[in-house]
């Protein structure tokens, strides 16, 4: 058996990860990762810091998740998120926040 390539390892994980992204569900509703993060102080602060047209469009998308998943029906597949597609729109802020968390802790232990 001939030995993986770094490219061929790569593909494999890259379809392992758009499996795994698609077996997750959300995105048949149209939700993006960042849409169901574990929603902590962190998360809450980043969420607050979006732009307004950003957090507009994630609380449309979590709106029509809501009311799909009371239907119990999901979006055609047509409009479902694509892997290739989703953005991780909520990281810059999200690091910002935990930086600025870490700072202060740091300053406080002085």
């Amino acid at each position: 058996m001939a030995a993986r390539t770094p490219a061929s390892t790569g593909r494999f994980l890259n379809s392992l990860y758009k499996w795994y992204y698609n077996s997750a569900g959300f995105n048949k509703m149209g939700l993006m990762r960042d849409d169901v993060l574990y929603e902590d102080q962190d998360v809450k602060e980043a969420i607050r810091r979006l732009p307004e047209r950003m957090y507009n469009d994630r609380m449309f998308r979590i709106k029509r998740a809501l009311d799909l998943s009371m239907k119990h029906q999901i979006l055609p597949k047509e409009h479902w998120t694509k892997y290739e597609e989703d953005v991780r729109y909520l990281e810059p802020y999200l690091k910002e926040v935990i930086r600025e968390r870490k700072e202060r802790e740091e300053w406080a232990k002085k």
